[in-house]
This record gives C-alpha cells, structure tokens and sequence, in this order.
C-alpha cells in the first residue's frame, strides 16, 4: 500500500499542522472489473455474478437503513452511525437541527486480535509525490 506524508490542515483538530501518513488510491476497481476475475477463478458467468451482487447490494443497503448490522462471514461487519452534533441537554436535541449525516463503518471480522484483511500489508512510500 502506497502512502503520502500530508500536513494535517483541520484547525480544529488537535493535530493541526502535523504530518500523518494518508493512503493512496491509484486506481478504482469498476464492478465489471470485479466480475470478470472473479468469473476467471471460478467456472461463473461474469453476469450471474453481477446480478447477484446488485441483489445482494440491495438487500444490504435496505437492512443498512432499517438500522440493521450487515454480517459479511469471514470479511466482516457493516452498519451505519450517526454523525451528529453534541447537546447539553437530551430534550434540546433536534434531529433535523443536529444530525449531520451517515457513515457507513466496516469492521474486519477478527480472531484473536488479528484481522485477516490487514495482514500481509507492504507499506511503501509513493516516491512521485512532493512533500509540501
């Protein structure tokens, strides 16, 4: 995984004027992309599986806005979370006032502490970019 060394230029934020590492994403795999090789590694059409995943991506995201954790086996957990702003008093609390929006938070299925979608990462610097 490629990274950058970026200041950090959120004033809000305690780390204000701070490097951190951030992850670059050179490319974005298409669906298309997605089911031909998962359609080369196994002996299924490119379209049974694009029609699977659009059905299953449906039915996720419904049981996502119903509130519902969507459990993935081996890969993990998905559910939705509320940003919102912070009152002092719980009858102050206005939805359509302080809720700012949805994110959706994906947890790696872990055993024993170990998750099994992070091992195995390289980390290498992106020799391209130019720090500020």
């Amino acid at each position: 995984m490629k990274y950058r060394i970026k200041k950090e230029t959120k004033p809000t934020l305690s780390t204000f004027g701070k490097y951190k590492a951030v992850a670059v994403h050179e490319r974005t795999i298409s669906y298309d992309e997605l089911y031909e090789e998962a359609a080369e590694q196994h002996p299924y059409d490119p379209d049974l599986i694009r029609s699977i995943v659009i059905r299953l991506a449906e039915v996720t995201n419904r049981h996502l806005r119903n509130g519902d954790k969507v459990q993935l086996g081996e890969w993990g957990t998905m559910k939705l979370e509320i940003e919102c702003d912070k009152v002092d008093n719980p009858k102050d609390f206005k939805a359509k006032k302080h809720i700012r929006g949805v994110r959706l938070h994906f947890l790696p299925t872990s055993e024993n502490g170990s998750q099994a979608l992070y091992e195995g990462i390289d980390y290498e610097k992106d020799k391209n970019f130019v720090e500020e």
